[in-house]
């Protein structure tokens, strides 16, 4: 009888070790697919990003032969809050004249909604999107609103378009910008078309 209590004794003691060691290699597998599945969100947005054309305005430029091309120091931190931009002549935007116009590197445009200034969407946590949750970020691209509840979100940004991409996308595209190096840069606030500014909060209170 003892003999058995033993052999039953080793048998429990070995499902146990059993047990407890596959628990800890699916939870070490676990761990390495959390990792592997974040890095292939970040890819996804990047791809988004580049594919979006979020460069094009978001991104300080260059200026080359073949015209404004993106700085790659300072990716997608928005308008520079050293420039100054030229006088607008008067009468310029009308029906049969021009509807907007933007400056030489496209971070700041001029029409009937007044001068906007493109985002600095780096995670920076004073003038970027650093504080921004991700539910903040979807709801901006959703809705049109600073922050998801703030300010109108002004044109150029074609945030009826962007906010139609579906949910794992616009995750894809707040992890890659999370994921870039934070870069100090305070967007001026936009201007009405009468000449005051507009206030727009950078930091998440």
């Amino acid at each position: 009888m003892k003999r058995w209590n033993v052999v039953l004794a080793i048998i429990i003691t070995a499902l146990v070790i059993v047990l407890v060691t596959t628990s800890v290699i699916s939870q070490q597998k676990r761990g390495k697919g959390g990792k592997a599945a974040k890095e292939s969100l970040v890819e996804r947005g990047a791809y988004l990003v580049r594919t979006s054309a979020c460069n094009d305005c978001h991104s300080p430029k260059i200026f080359t032969k073949m015209g404004p091309m993106p700085d790659t120091t300072r990716l997608l931190s928005g308008h520079p809050a050293a420039d100054t931009l030229p006088p607008v002549p008067k009468g310029l935007l009308s029906p049969k004249g021009w509807g907007a116009i933007g400056n030489y590197d496209f971070t700041a445009w001029y029409g009937p909604w007044g001068t906007s200034f493109t985002a600095n969407l780096t995670p920076d946590v004073e003038t970027g999107i650093g504080s921004w949750t991700e539910d903040m970020f979807i709801a901006a691209l959703r809705k049109g609103k600073h922050m998801g509840t703030g300010r109108d979100i002004l044109p150029p940004m074609p945030w009826p378009d962007y906010g139609q991409k579906s949910t794992d996308d616009l995750k894809a595209i707040f992890a890659y910008l999370k994921s870039l190096p934070p870069i100090s840069n305070a967007v001026p606030d936009p201007i009405s078309p009468t000449g005051e500014a507009i206030p727009t909060p950078h930091v998440l209170k």
